[in-house]
């Protein structure tokens, strides 16, 4: 295997990359901006030149490269296609076979970047020494990714682990950001989560400390919830029983050894972990009762390690 990678993180704002060894090191990350006019026609040539600019600098040899993995916030096919990026503005592209052209390296791979997070928690964030392992990360919505036997599990239209959009309530009347309804992502991110603070405190005359902050949000919920506010406890109870529930029913679909939760609401820690937990046990099948719990430790490094990771063989 050659001495270096390259892990490059595509979001909506910037463009995280990171040079690595091919042992896991990371030698030097940065950053450059996401240029999204024309619909997104300069990314990949400004990540190219970027890549090129930085083996310059350093006296590195494109010979000297393993690879480049790419992680991209939409679906991928056959880990090389984007079926449509509407935060870049592209439609079906290949970006593997752009940058093999762009930077005239072979070896390129590329993922959602939901998956590759999962895929950097397991190689080096809170699923180490861990091949099976469900990610999920709660945020403004709720995004997910599997990993079996060491490897992304993609789907057949790059749609695995796009747990947010589990059906969790028939008789939901509000639309999920995709347009349908009764999401998961509408009670367990921190949207969702705000939202649920709202209605519990109109519906209920008890005093709470979530009534002295207007519009109170995730964070807000979980502070007031350890410091042992009962409307705020009622909170953090519906959201693990809806998470663990969830959990439950992807255990009988994948069975992983640990579920990994990121993402900002994670930041919470303890509380949420033990609330989702206790409701995992409950609906689980009993053969995945064992299953761990785990917070994610990589944060926004976590797609940068998982894309670098796919082109890094064991």
């Amino acid at each position: 295997m050659k001495k270096y990678a390259f892990g490059v993180d595509i979001g909506g704002t910037t463009v995280k990359i990171g040079l690595f060894e091919t042992n896991g090191q990371l030698v030097e990350k940065w950053e450059i901006p996401t240029r999204k006019e024309d619909n997104g026609s300069q990314i990949l040539p400004d990540i190219a030149a970027s890549l090129a600019g930085k083996l310059s600098g350093r006296g590195i040899s494109k010979d000297e490269v393993e690879g480049i993995g790419i992680d991209v916030p939409g679906p991928i096919l056959q880990d090389e296609i984007v079926n449509k990026c509407v935060n870049l503005g592209w439609g079906v592209l290949n970006v593997a076979a752009e940058v093999k052209k762009l930077t005239g390296i072979d070896e390129v791979k590329v993922a959602n970047d939901a998956n590759a997070a999962a895929l950097g928690e397991m190689w080096k964030g809170g699923g180490e020494s861990h091949k099976n392992v469900v990610m999920v990360t709660l945020g403004t919505g709720v995004g997910g990714g599997i990993i079996l036997n060491g490897k992304i599990l993609p789907g057949n239209f790059g749609a695995a682990g796009e747990i947010g959009h589990m059906t969790m309530n028939l008789d939901e009347d509000q639309a999920c950001g995709c347009g349908k309804k009764g999401h998961l992502e509408q009670y367990a991110s921190a949207t969702g989560i705000a939202r649920r603070a709202k209605e519990v405190l109109a519906a209920s005359d008890k005093p709470s400390k979530l009534r002295e902050i207007e519009n109170p949000d995730a964070k807000a919920v979980f502070d007031a919830a350890k410091e042992g506010d009962e409307l705020a406890l009622e909170i953090v109870d519906f959201v693990g029983r809806t998470l663990g529930l969830a959990l439950a029913t992807i255990s009988c679909v994948v069975d992983p050894e640990v579920y990994v939760i990121g993402g900002g609401v994670s930041k919470a820690g303890e509380i949420l972990t033990d609330a989702v937990k206790k409701y995992f046990v409950k609906y689980a099948f009993h053969a995945s009762e064992g299953t761990e719990f785990a917070l994610a430790e990589l944060g926004n490094d976590a797609g940068m390690y998982g894309a670098v990771k796919m082109v890094i063989k064991d």
